[in-house]
């Protein structure tokens, strides 16, 4: 059996558990990711957009047709999984015609399979990985007085494209002095200046899937205060990372970083959870929050990445991409965490 069918068979076992008899997906990657189906599966597809042998029992459509009644004729009565993003336009319609047809949110068994991945996946993932880890060392060395924020992510971009990157994984963040109080601050006009915070936290897209990563780095000197609070989000980040291995709860591991964060009389400034799952998506189903009371297994990828933002004043964080394994995690990401001052 290929990597398809495997596949396969692994979203048909979680759609036992729960119930469903047939699943329709929306989602263009969860179409990737199962699209060399088998002979059960039925592939809807728009005459516009020439896909050629898909080797898949395919429907085609033209923008005029009656869409909700060419699927209707694959669907069989009783419970039947429906993508979290299918369109209301659509769903609504099929629902007028599958009078007999239980319609229920199916995307978790899609979902929950992509969530531990195979070994063709993780080697995607630790070689988009290690162009980030690359990239991140270019970024810091071109970092200079007078650059600007956007400056920096337009030089990213280009080395990105330099290793055969389909493009960023998410829009970059990087952040001079005050704007890293801002988790999501988006490049702009400002320059760097001596004594500035630098929050880097930038990911790729190769062959599909997506890198992420954090570093915090000052500009030629650092207040002693702040070195002391990012040796803290590292401590917090070094400490979750430690406590990671299957059986382990994701809310526990929240719970690690943020005690150490807390301890420290920062808690109220650690404003997000603690990490997210990634894959060909940056942020996929799953997290690592105080409410995720679900245990670690082997192969789920996810960050861990705490932070500390004072506003007005100064952000850090730290933030790694790991692999759960038997017995613990591998890191994806090995640029240097520690204390680091650029351009002296």
């Amino acid at each position: 059996m290929d990597k398809y069918g495997k596949r396969i068979e692994r979203v048909c076992a979680e759609m036992k558990k729960a119930g469903i008899g047939q699943l329709m997906v929306n989602d263009h990657l969860g179409i990737y990711y199962l699209i060399n189906g088998d002979g059960s599966t039925v592939l809807f597809a728009n005459r516009l957009f020439a896909l050629g042998d898909t080797g898949l029992n395919t429907v085609t459509l033209t923008d005029t047709d009656d869409v909700a009644g060419a699927v209707a004729k694959h669907i069989k009565p009783g419970k039947m999984g429906v993508d979290k993003n299918m369109a209301a336009r659509f769903l609504l319609p099929l629902m007028d015609v599958c009078c007999d047809t239980r319609m229920v949110l199916g995307s978790d068994c899609v979902d929950n399979v992509r969530a531990r991945k195979d070994e063709e996946e993780k080697q995607l993932m630790r070689r988009a990985s290690e162009i980030n880890d690359i990239c991140m060392e270019k970024l810091a060395a071109y970092i200079h007085d007078g650059v600007t924020e956007k400056e920096c992510a337009d030089y990213l971009d280009r080395c990105y494209g330099e290793f055969g990157c389909e493009g960023l994984a998410f829009d970059s963040i990087i952040s001079f002095g005050a704007n890293a109080a801002d988790p999501h601050h988006s490049p702009d006009g400002t320059v760097v200046k001596e004594g500035d915070c630098i929050v880097i936290d930038i990911g790729c897209r190769k062959d599909h899937y997506c890198s992420d990563m954090t570093r915090t780095y000052f500009w030629k000197k650092a207040d002693p205060r702040y070195a002391a609070i990012h040796d803290l989000v590292r401590e917090a980040n070094e400490k979750a990372e430690k406590l990671i291995r299957p059986g382990v709860r994701f809310c526990d591991i929240d719970a690690e970083a943020r005690k150490h964060i807390s301890a420290a009389g920062y808690g109220e400034y650690f404003t997000h959870r603690l990490g997210h799952f990634i894959g060909m998506e940056d942020h996929e189903k799953g997290d690592v929050s105080s409410v995720n009371t679900a245990a670690v297994q082997p192969d789920m990828v996810f960050s861990i990445e705490p932070g500390v933002y004072l506003p007005g004043e100064f952000g850090v964080r730290v933030e790694d991409l790991v692999i759960a394994t038997e017995d613990g995690c591998e890191l994806l990401n090995h640029v240097d965490k520690r204390f680091r001052v650029l351009g002296k």
